[in-house]
């Protein structure tokens, strides 16, 4: 609706994670750092956790646009299922022609096509997002997958993205194996204080808005204490701002704007939000 109003291209405030509005926060620089050097030094299995709506699933769609071609990969984003079907998956995201579904051919047929990749000196990485839900069994699959090696080097670098759950997971003793293995690790954190005034804009300016568009020093504050400097609640709470913006037709959301946005979202039967803001 507000679109036309503010000459934007796009929703610029989406939940959706579209790579094109990756914002290069310290923490996801050092995210996507941490990915890249597990993957290009072939290290393994890298673990990179962080709560809901940190922009975990964004890192991995942005990393897959900007990593080498010499680099094969597959995403797997919903990982809900048995751990024959999860290799049915990666088999299916790399290319690989296998015909038979059993779980001992499609390992044969993952093994043929690392080796045949490392030949031609390409590289392997298999991200597989929502980790924190995948079971036992799934994850000493990936352990297996992992052993998939020369005498010098991982054949298949193996990103497991998850809560802070998956953590918690991974110290299950049954798993003793898979974590040794694990050599590269990060937890994304929210963004800053001082970090929101720059997402937002940054948002703003990739979707084409009008200069003209600003919010107060003041609704910024406001946006911060509320989502903590989580993307997520940020998006949520600027996208209805935007819209309360547009009924007013104001170019300027300012803190009443936003305060009032926050008791839509929080309800009528929530606590009222309040925070002081200081000069």
């Amino acid at each position: 609706m507000y679109k036309k109003f503010y000459g934007l291209k796009e929703n610029p405030f989406n939940i959706t994670s579209d790579p094109a509005f990756f914002f290069p926060s310290m923490r996801h620089e050092e995210a996507f750092n941490h990915l890249t050097y597990g993957i290009n030094s072939r290290k393994g299995i890298i673990v990179v956790t962080g709560e809901i709506g940190t922009g975990k699933t964004t890192l991995c769609r942005m990393l897959l646009n900007r990593l080498s071609d010499q680099v094969k990969t597959a995403l797997i984003l919903n990982p809900n299922f048995s751990d024959i079907q999860l290799l049915q998956m990666i088999v299916h995201d790399l290319g690989i022609d296998c015909q038979k579904k059993n779980k001992l051919d499609l390992v044969r047929a993952i093994a043929l096509f690392l080796v045949d990749q490392s030949t031609r000196g390409r590289n392997v990485a298999v991200i597989i997002d929502e980790c924190q839900n995948l079971n036992i069994r799934q994850l000493e699959q990936i352990r297996l997958l992992s052993n998939l090696e020369t005498e010098k080097e991982k054949l298949l670098q193996i990103i497991l993205v998850g809560q802070p759950e998956l953590n918690d997971k991974l110290q299950n003793p049954t798993l003793g194996q898979l974590t040794q293995r694990v050599t590269v690790r990060y937890h994304i954190l929210p963004l800053d204080k001082s970090e929101v005034k720059h997402y937002i804009a940054h948002r703003l300016k990739t979707a084409g808005a009008s200069r003209r568009l600003q919010f107060t020093t003041q609704a910024i504050e406001t946006i911060y204490a509320y989502s903590h400097g989580t993307p997520r609640v940020i998006n949520i709470l600027c996208d209805r701002a935007l819209l309360g913006g547009f009924v007013r037709e104001t170019f300027v959301i300012g803190e009443e704007i936003i305060q009032k946005c926050i008791k839509e979202i929080r309800g009528p039967k929530e606590a009222s939000f309040t925070y002081e803001y200081h000069t």
